[in-house]
């Protein structure tokens, strides 16, 4: 596995990384247990893969979707204990993220979120704003399209209010104003679960960005699965809508 990973680290890795992780219910299901468990396990998955990315592959950026605007139809109880995990997660990680030097930034509206769990996320945020090993970057409560309105309610409201021209609006301004203004677009999404789609993840930003696929559920994906989906990312051409001349 070392040699496999240097190898990999040599060839260029992608400079950021983001992940869907899907599957944590069906995991439970498959063993008989109640889908709580399925997410458990899934942050045990999360917390391994953050720490790999650290320590083996020194990724920049690494992007987790963690919740989604949708998953609040979920039934009540589930969304409570997911929230749960999420606060204990961030408060429980802090002291090795400042250790390990990762930085946490959140996409999403926080503010649907419970009291003490944006009290976490905010106080992850400025503890960690100096750290430049690692940018890891939880999507709670996102999802793309809204962040789209959003932008384009931001970039309105400052239309009427400093009077700016709307043609000068450009790609750049949209850019700027989404949650992920300050991180690089990603260059490799994987999804696990067997799902395939992007399911309201990164819309905008994923414009160019590779896609992988993978039928293992998210508590099972491994480190050396990681290495897999970025060896497979290595072996293709990203022309970014361009060709070569004579082609």
């Amino acid at each position: 596995m070392s040699t496999l990973i240097e190898r990999v680290k040599e060839r260029g890795l992608p400079r950021h990384i983001a992940l869907i992780m899907d599957g944590n219910g069906r995991w439970a299901k498959r063993r008989d247990l109640p889908r709580t468990a399925g997410h458990q396990a899934g942050t045990q998955a999360a917390e391994r893969l953050i720490r790999f990315a650290r320590q083996q592959l020194g990724l920049p950026y690494l992007t987790l979707f963690a919740f989604s605007t949708e998953n609040w139809d979920r039934p009540a109880a589930e969304v409570d204990f997911i929230m749960d995990l999420l606060d204990r997660f961030i408060r429980e990680k802090l002291s090795e993220f400042e250790k390990e030097g990762v930085r946490v930034v959140v996409s999403g509206d926080i503010e649907r979120l419970p009291e003490s769990l944006q009290q976490a996320i905010i106080n992850a945020i400025h503890t960690t704003a100096e750290n430049d090993r690692l940018v890891l970057n939880v999507a709670l409560n996102y999802g793309a399209r809204e962040e789209i309105v959003r932008a384009c309610r931001d970039i309105a409201r400052t239309v009427i209010k400093e009077g700016i021209d709307p043609a000068t609006i450009d790609k750049d301004t949209v850019a700027r104003a989404l949650y992920t203004h300050e991180i690089p677009n990603p260059d490799l999404i994987i999804r696990t679960g067997g799902e395939v789609r992007l399911s309201n993840f990164l819309l905008w930003q994923s414009a160019y960005a590779e896609l992988y696929f993978t039928p293992t559920l998210w508590p099972d994906f491994t480190p050396a699965e990681l290495v897999q989906a970025i060896t497979d990312y290595q072996g293709r051409e990203r022309r970014f809508g361009a060709v070569e001349e004579g082609e």
